[in-house]
């Protein structure tokens, strides 16, 4: 076990002040736009940008003079505040993982941001901004050892698990609704220019504007999704990924509340998959907390599996493959309610996880570890009820659920009651296992 430490109190980076102040102007620079530099003339514009500047950085400058951090035993506290002081305490124990990114305009003066996600938090806890890329990584060492009670391991100690191919990356975001609907989009924003040229610098910057609309989703998956890469160094999986801004996270596998597969029909004759993990704690919802715990951007189907199924034997300490699961389906009579789904839809029960699976056009697989589950639900709408149908939802700490739509009414009440008991005792053999292993 990690023995708790004392961090004296810190300050961030010297340079924190001029790279916020630089994102503000850059800010401003936006708001302005261009039909600001058209009013105020370039010489009278590049003064506004410079006084503001210098008053965003000497307002940063305070706040970074009033801001530090420190770690007391096992916790984390960052004080901050002027006039109104105040101190957050962050136990480590509540911490589900920790990334250390670096934004592109931080990367310019060698500095990156500690970020910490919580279970329960509806935003990143206590980010650091900015710290220098050695002294985020080692504090991110120290603070994940105190978290999960291991030794932190050497960075030459990682196996890797998955590299994306970027040239696959690519063409796997052309075959997107969001790409294709691209030249659709383009059509709306070109047509009306050229329909009606108005070809003032405003017109322009506008059009410019529309058109780069357009184009953000694909664009912005692939400058999230380049170079990703994950490996396993024993105590937490190591994420890295990013073209501008650089991502490196570090998630213990025993806080992942589960596993998602997903299979585009646009990618299945390629034989292509998505993978996802769902841990506790990271801010936001849907789309942008899948893409905080993107296991596997885009590979073969096989590959994209087995990393799901390695990242779920990590986190039940028992091996465990997804595609091997013996999955039930719902009786004929769920037809009635989904003609195209129903032969899709089923759910498989292990000693370790329940694991569903649905989609007609996007096809997908959710596995969720029996010793995270929080809640078992069981609903019945008026035409289930008269088909004498209910669904089972397996609720877990984290945003992603296992739902095993179209079940008999009474098979789905003894699965609610079976899950009720598998997820205890799986929680003592958890427990059991994170014993017998001295971690």
């Amino acid at each position: 076990m990690t023995t708790p430490l004392t961090l004296p109190r810190r300050r961030l980076h010297p340079l924190t002040p001029l790279v916020r102040g630089a994102k503000l102007v850059a800010l401003a620079a936006v708001a302005v736009s261009w039909r600001g530099l058209s009013d105020l003339g370039l010489l009278h514009w590049l003064i506004a940008m410079t006084v503001i500047l210098i008053g965003a950085v000497l307002v940063s400058a305070v706040v970074w003079a009033v801001t530090g951090f420190e770690v007391v035993g096992r916790e984390l506290r960052v004080h901050e505040g002027l006039l109104s002081r105040r101190v957050r305490t962050i136990p480590l124990e509540r911490v589900q993982a920790i990334d250390v990114v670096r934004p592109a305009l931080a990367r310019v003066f060698g500095l990156a941001e500690l970020r910490l996600e919580v279970i329960g938090g509806g935003k990143t806890e206590a980010p650091l901004a900015y710290l220098t890329v050695a002294g985020a990584t080692e504090l991110r060492a120290s603070l994940l050892g105190l978290a999960t009670g291991a030794e932190p391991a050497a960075p030459e100690a990682e196996r890797p698990l998955f590299a994306v191919a970027n040239g696959r990356l690519l063409l796997a975001q052309l075959l997107t609704p969001q790409t294709l609907s691209v030249p659709i989009g383009a059509a709306f924003v070109i047509w009306p220019a050229l329909s009606h040229p108005d070809w003032t610098l405003i017109g322009a910057a506008s059009t410019i504007t529309a058109f780069l609309g357009v184009f953000q989703v694909p664009v912005r998956r692939v400058l999230d999704e380049y170079d990703f890469r994950i490996t396993d160094d024993g105590t937490a999986l190591r994420v890295r990924q990013g073209l501008l801004n650089k991502r490196s996270q570090s998630v213990p596998p025993r806080r992942v509340q589960g596993v998602k597969l997903t299979w585009p029909l646009l990618w299945r004759p390629a034989g292509w998959a998505r993978a996802h993990m769902d841990v506790a704690g990271y801010g936001g919802h849907g789309e942008e907390q899948l893409r905080a715990g993107t296991l596997v951007p885009v590979a073969a189907t096989p590959d994209a599996a087995w990393v799901a199924s390695t990242v779920l034997s990590a986190a039940v300490i028992a091996p465990v493959d997804v595609i091997a699961l013996t999955v039930t389906g719902p009786p004929r009579r769920a037809r009635w309610l989904a003609p195209f789904a129903w032969s899709r839809i089923g759910v498989a029960v292990t000693e370790d996880v329940v694991a569903v699976r649905e989609g007609v056009l996007t096809r997908e697989l959710v596995a969720v570890p029996l010793a995270r589950v929080q809640s078992v639900r069981v609903v019945q709408g008026p035409l289930q009820r008269l088909l004498s149908l209910a669904t089972v939802t397996v609720d877990t700490a984290g945003g992603l659920n296992a739902t095993a739509r179209l079940r008999d009414a009474d098979d789905a009440y003894r699965l609610a009651d079976e899950l009720a008991i598998r997820s205890r005792a799986a929680r003592r053999t958890f427990t059991a296992r994170v014993t017998a292993t001295g971690s």
